[in-house]
């Protein structure tokens, strides 16, 4: 999918990597009665150490490799969705596409993209007629439309089992203690995360802690004010945290100014949005930890997980065939920047053939640490977090929120592009600004855009998270003709 040749053999520091990776597993639980040690797991926890152990293999294999086997694999898919799945049936018919044609890299682009609107569109047309038994229950899954269109599939225990083999191996790439307390101050749909005590959990994850005993963990509700975010994580001293970008941003620049450290803190990860690159040093900077990233969809699962030596992320090949695509649907090459795209490798339910999901990322270069995983450089974000010149040009404008608290109390803020020419900047602030203060953050902003804005400000009390906890320093409301294809 055009990302460049492959590294066929691991550098020395990777080797060592690899030799020593594996270390941090803990001893699974064994499921025969009397059978403490050595552990024989049931048949779910057997499951997923065996998918385990080929993910540790296959990471290593070449581009050439992995591409061969998603090829083989996705090939099941497109017979499974001609044959029970409606909407595909018509689709990949009226594209030409013959029923007994074998996908590969030359002729992939011939199908047709998927859309979400196609996916609403369709209902449950999407829906296959024959889900194989073997493939577990069936439950729905919807995303949490912070785009303004939510989309809702079906999903199979073997989607759930993957999920959950990918969370695992993302620890084990992390090197996570196990017995370690993990805390999440996320989107809490239950409300039973709610301050001051917010939910207890006795490990790190329903879907394996059957057969990887962890620590306990804690959440917390995103919606909780700052302060009360610092003085729960100060209570439980977690030894890991995740949470999304722009409130991990918050916490620190409080910490920063109160001189604030979580003294138990390992490692911190993000999710969910765009993450900065100054909130990586920011993080250094105050909590003196490290900083992880990932990409995941509630629709797809896990798409990238950072590498364990380098900030880029790594492409989960083994669920997903991830494009990045350009404005005229070609391939990307290194260095640049296209649409996502994503083919969901084992979801017989409602297949996923080439949807473009609405986000934006960079092609990187195969990765030193000697993974075959194909490379993202950096998660771009979606088309209407970018801003609009009335050139034409297009690009994500980032702003770090302690470039606006030091001018003037701002607790909060929201840029909108509203036409070519002018920006709205919604503020949350201790008191009233002066008007050199709004010069001073008018002077920022025009700098920072490129372009002399006519800049307006608004006050308010909130600037609520989307229905999934996601929070947009920057939207535009202006649309831009190759964003929309």
């Amino acid at each position: 999918m055009a990302f460049g040749p492959s590294l066929r053999h691991a550098n020395s520091a990777a080797g060592e990597w690899r030799m020593n990776e594996r270390s941090n597993l803990p001893p699974p639980a064994s499921g025969m009665k009397g059978m403490i040690w050595p552990a024989i797991p049931d048949s779910q926890g057997s499951a997923l150490l065996a998918l385990l152990y080929q993910l540790e293999q296959t990471q290593w294999w070449s581009a050439e490799r992995l591409s061969e086997y998603q090829f083989r694999q996705v090939a099941e898919m497109l017979r499974h969705a001609q044959a029970t799945v409606p909407y595909y049936r018509d689709r990949l018919a009226a594209s030409g596409w013959p029923a007994d044609r074998l996908p590969d890299a030359s002729n992939w682009s011939d199908l047709p993209l998927l859309r979400r609107e196609d996916i609403q569109g369709a209902g449950k047309a999407l829906h296959s007629s024959a889900i194989p038994k073997s493939h577990g229950n069936i439950s729905e899954v919807s995303t949490s439309g912070s785009t303004g269109k939510p989309v809702r599939l079906l999903a199979t225990g073997l989607t759930g089992l993957l999920w959950n083999v990918g969370t695992v191996r993302d620890f084990l790439w992390r090197r996570c203690d196990f017995s370690g307390t993990y805390a999440a101050i996320r989107f809490d749909r239950t409300g039973a995360a709610a301050y001051p005590d917010g939910e207890h959990a006795p490990s790190w994850g329903k879907g394996f802690a059957h057969t990887l005993p962890t620590g306990p963990a804690v959440i917390l509700s995103i919606t909780t004010p700052v302060e009360k975010q610092i003085e729960w994580l100060r209570r439980h001293q977690p030894d890991y945290l995740i949470t999304h970008p722009t409130n991990l941003e918050a916490l620190l620049l409080h910490c920063a100014r109160d001189g604030i450290r979580i003294a138990n803190l390992k490692q911190v990860q993000t999710i969910s949005e765009v993450l900065k690159a100054d909130v990586r040093t920011l993080c250094r900077d105050v909590w003196g930890v490290a900083l992880s990233d990932m990409y995941t969809t509630q629709e797809a699962g896990y798409l990238a997980l950072q590498c364990p030596l380098e900030a880029h992320y790594h492409v989960q090949s083994e669920n997903v065939i991830l494009e990045v695509l350009d404005a005229d649907d070609r391939p990307c090459a290194v260095g640049q920047t296209g649409r996502v795209v994503v083919t969901q490798l084992h979801n017989f339910a409602s297949p996923l053939i080439r949807y473009d999901i609405g986000d934006y990322a960079e092609v990187g270069a195969p990765c030193s640490c000697g993974r075959g995983l194909p490379v993202i450089r950096h998660i771009a974000g979606r088309a209407r977090s970018m801003l609009v010149l009335p050139s034409g040009e297009q690009f994500w404008p980032f702003f770090g929120g302690n470039k606006f608290s030091q001018i003037a109390p701002v607790s909060q803020f929201q840029l909108v592009q509203k036409t070519l020419e002018s920006i709205e900047v919604k503020l949350v602030t201790a008191r009233p600004l002066s008007a050199g203060e709004e010069d001073q953050l008018r002077e920022v902003i025009v700098t920072q855009l490129t372009h002399p804005f006519s800049v307006s400000f608004t006050y308010v009390d909130e600037i609520p998270r989307s229905k999934g906890g996601k929070y947009e320093e920057f939207r535009s409301e202006v649309a831009a003709p190759w964003a929309a294809r």
